[in-house]
């Protein structure tokens, strides 16, 4: 990246998307503070990194008063549960991360002078009145549906994030992250592809909600990481869309998965869940213009090097 990291605090780094990004910021030669409670995050995401001298991970739950010693130069924010199994279980901690959780990580940054980095969602748009979603767009939530306490808590984060750098002057960038796979994800996450990976290599029936042709656009995880990388560097301050703009039904999903698994598993419908959105894609023209981004990886081959991390974990 253009702008120099030299020590970099990610909360959530022992998550799916926060494990990545300090495999990639170790990588670019920054030192690594991971915070995580461990909530829905797991140590084996990052036992490889173990006895390398420029990371550090740290059980803490950032809702809870928490410092950093010596000089910062990024906090990004990633701590939250981002899958409805999570924050349906877990409402109550979902709303602490995303309010009590995203105020302590934006003073910690006010304090260093470092620049600010959250993870926001595509989930703020809720289920969206327009077709693929701009930055312009305001979302239609339901503030008091079941999804509404990630929704929320992801809308609030993005006030705070605003508020903190027009009345303090921190440094704030935006990420709106639309569905990312890859390895690493939890067998039992709840979203679309470790669900039909887990059921189709099971050889048991693949779950497809409704009629399955709500659709979402997958992003594969080291593609994400890149725009973030790129997002953190810029100097672009307004939300970004990063997200792949190719869309899929969850049925033609499952019947890929299906297929790349050579499973002889069926599918089966169930009831659409509760304000599930009926339609996700991103307009990514923001992030082409200021970021220089765009998804390069084919759904097929990340669903391929998703299916092989799969079977390497012996499951």
């Amino acid at each position: 990246m253009t702008w120099n990291a030299s020590r970099v605090v990610v909360t959530g780094g022992a998550g799916f998307l926060g494990s990545h990004l300090a495999d990639r910021l170790l990588a670019d030669g920054a030192e690594v503070v991971c915070l995580d409670n461990l909530i829905t995050g797991s140590e084996r995401n990052v036992s490889h990194l173990v006895g390398n001298p420029r990371f550090t991970l740290r059980i803490e739950d950032i809702t809870r008063p928490w410092s950093v010693d010596g000089p910062v130069d990024a906090v990004l924010h990633f701590a939250s549960l981002a899958s409805p199994v999570d924050y349906l279980q877990h409402p109550l901690a979902t709303l602490e991360v995303g309010t009590l959780g995203t105020m302590s990580a934006l003073r910690i940054a006010e304090d260093k002078g470092a620049r600010f980095l959250l993870a926001s969602t595509s989930e703020v748009y809720g289920d969206p009145l327009v077709h693929p979603q701009p930055e312009t767009y305001w979302g239609n939530v339901n503030p008091i549906g079941p999804r509404g306490v990630y929704d929320e808590s992801k809308r609030v984060s993005e006030a705070f994030a605003m508020a903190f750098m027009n009345a303090r002057g921190v440094e704030v960038r935006i990420a709106r992250i639309f569905n990312t796979f890859g390895p690493r994800m939890r067998d039992h996450d709840g979203r679309a592809v470790p669900q039909f990976v887990t059921q189709a290599l099971a050889g048991t029936p693949l779950t497809v909600y409704g009629d399955g042709t709500q659709t979402r656009s997958l992003c594969y995880v080291d593609d994400l990481i890149e725009g973030l990388i790129r997002l953190l560097g810029s100097e672009y301050t307004q939300p970004v869309n990063l997200g792949n703009p190719h869309e899929v039904t969850m049925l033609q999903l499952a019947e890929m998965i299906r297929d790349a698994c050579d499973s002889a598993s069926v599918i089966e419908m169930q009831p659409l869940p509760v304000d599930d959105p009926q339609r996700r894609c991103p307009d990514v023209s923001v992030a082409l213009r200021e970021l220089d981004w765009r998804a390069e990886v084919p759904l097929e081959e990340g669903l391929r090097r998703t299916i092989a991390w799969w079977r390497g974990q012996g499951r």
